[in-house]
């Protein structure tokens, strides 16, 4: 019989591996159709990436830290522990980046809508709301691998 430790870890590695995948999966499409230009396609590709967020980065955005500090009383850590306060600090960082992406998406699939529908180019305030989206996407992820290196590497 797989103990509880074992079990929580494997959700948490599971989370972290939708987490992460769905992160640079639905960036990765977005930027694509975006060099592709057309409002119709960025509409649909961004309409996709929406609700990704909301079917898949959300529940693990939720099951992290609720697994993460199951794991931490399990294994018997303290959570003064150095290198899980740098976690949590770096999980607050992707946080604090992936929710305005959350707004700006919808806001993006919105305005790229608007555009095909009229036949119209991508707005100059699509573009401006784009260029957020990108510069938040590399502290999200940065964080999210630092975060990684901190439970693989599990310093002082």
């Amino acid at each position: 019989m797989t103990d509880a430790y074992t079990l929580v870890k494997l959700l948490h590695i599971l989370s972290s591996t939708i987490l992460f995948g769905t992160g640079i999966g639905t960036a990765f499409q977005m930027l694509m159709a975006t060099r592709d230009g057309r409002p119709e396609v960025v509409a649909r590709v961004a309409d996709q990436v929406v609700r990704a967020d909301w079917w898949f980065t959300t529940p693990a955005v939720i099951v992290q830290p609720i697994s993460g500090l199951a794991l931490v009383h399990l294994a018997g850590y303290s959570l003064g522990e150095t290198w899980l306060l740098a976690s949590l600090a770096l999980y607050a960082v992707a946080g604090a980046a992936w929710l305005p992406v959350v707004v700006i998406q919808r806001r993006l699939r919105d305005l790229a809508a608007a555009s095909a529908q009229a036949g119209a180019p991508l707005s100059p305030a699509w573009h401006r709301l784009f260029r957020w989206w990108f510069l938040l996407g590399w502290p999200g992820f940065g964080a999210v691998i630092g975060i990684f290196a901190l439970m693989v590497i599990r310093p002082g």
